[in-house]
């Protein structure tokens, strides 16, 4: 009975573990329609190209080796043991060790797909697979094994329950330091150095690929609890995926209300990425607060997104064209800090002292200063190698035909 128990149990658990994974996978049609529909119809298909390839090319480097880079035996708890082609059909925590590389995969692939957002439309295809290749061998590993993989952050007691930072802020930061030194689009900013609005093709598209992403994020945050068997594990997943909900419906309102007041205007594409800040800033302490905490941690997110894309757009003049700096970026490190706060059980306001705000902020600046700092040093040296920007004919006439010989729409 003892054995048929155990079994079961670790039936559920995998199973819970690949259908979440599953899902979070689903995030990438999302990710790509976001893209897609936030840009011009001109480059749609190298949009779609690289959010197949990053995908493709990062399940099979992360095997190679990017899985046991952030898992494996810590060196000095900054990196994990090398070792090349992960071979394991053995069990974990309840779960096969195949099942456990493939949910860590989809993760890594969304760290990777951010970039893309705020790079696009001008970025050369080759040099696309260069840092997709960079995150996610050496970049995202890395700073993962700080936390995830027993590092010196999670020994600290830093914590990012399913990726605000380890996952969302490292790919925006990456971004910020692409989209810096790639510079503006054509035409983003007149000769008075005013930025000027490059609406998107297509909002139907955009808004499916958000409600994607919100459905997969229910993959994202509570399949990181890893086991489904077991009255504790089911209290958290439903715990978990109810802050997560919360979170998102806050960050949409209140980002529309903001845009309102501010704008005049209702706008969709404000609220779009509203509810993706809600999703990103919960994703840390989604374990960790009560309802009431994930709303206050949306609606700090949703309010203070269009101000962020203010500022990148027309103060510091860095043109995302998704806003996804805005989104994974400045909402990752605010849900990460917002755990110091809001934990019920370690948090500010509930009485537990800063010790822990203290902690989460050490790593919010950690992976700020790791994700930006490789990132410049990968785009210069592109850059310098001059593969990083398209010519000007190509981007005035559309990445798909010169990039890949095909339109997304004939």
């Amino acid at each position: 009975m003892e054995e048929t128990l155990q079994g079961l149990q670790i039936g559920i658990d995998n199973m819970w573990l690949l259908i979440a994974g599953f899902m979070v996978m689903f995030m990438q049609p999302g990710f790509a329609m976001v893209e897609a529909g936030f840009t011009r119809q001109k480059n749609t298909a190298n949009i779609l190209m690289k959010n197949l390839m990053d995908f493709s090319i990062g399940s099979l480097l992360y095997w190679t080796i990017g899985f046991t880079l952030m898992y494996g035996d810590s060196l000095g708890g900054f990196i994990g043991t090398p070792d090349l082609f992960f071979m394991s059909d053995g069990f974990g925590d309840n779960y096969s060790d195949y099942a456990d590389i493939f949910f860590q995969t989809v993760f890594a692939a969304t760290a990777a797909t951010i970039v893309s957002g705020a790079m696009a439309e001008r970025t050369e295809f080759k040099a696309y697979l260069i840092f997709s290749i960079a995150i996610t061998v050496v970049i995202y590993p890395i700073s993962g094994h700080w936390t995830w993989g027993g590092g010196w952050l999670s020994q600290l007691g830093f914590h990012d329950f399913a990726g605000s930072s380890i996952v969302h802020s490292v790919g925006a930061w990456v971004g910020l330091a692409g989209a810096s030194i790639i510079g503006p689009r054509l035409g983003k900013y007149n000769k008075h150095g005013k930025a000027m609005a490059i609406p998107g093709h297509n909002l139907a598209l955009g808004a499916l690929g958000v409600f994607i992403l919100w459905f997969g994020w229910f993959g994202f945050n509570p399949g990181s609890q890893l086991a489904a068997a077991g009255t504790e594990n089911a209290v958290a997943i439903g715990h978990i995926a109810m802050t997560t909900n919360l979170a998102a419906a806050a960050g949409a309102v209140t980002a529309m209300i903001v845009a309102w007041v501010r704008y005049k205007r209702p706008t969709l594409s404000l609220s779009l990425n509203g509810a993706l800040a809600g999703l990103v800033a919960i994703t840390a302490g989604c374990d960790a607060v009560n309802p009431v905490g994930a709303v206050l941690i949306g609606t700090t997110a949703g309010f203070v997104l269009p101000f962020a894309v203010e500022f990148f757009d027309k103060i510091l003049r860095v043109d995302d064209p998704v806003g996804a700096i805005s989104v994974h970026g400045v909402s990752g490190a605010l849900g990460t800090l917002a755990v110091g706060l809001f934990s019920t059980s370690e948090g500010l306001f509930y009485g537990h002292g800063a010790k822990l705000l203290g902690v989460q902020a050490i790593g919010v600046l950690a992976f700020f200063a790791w994700a930006f700092g490789t990132g410049l040093i990968l785009f210069f040296i592109l850059k310098k190698a001059k593969v990083l920007r398209v010519s000007r004919r190509i981007e005035e006439e559309g990445l798909d035909v010169y990039e890949h010989g095909e339109n997304a729409y004939n």
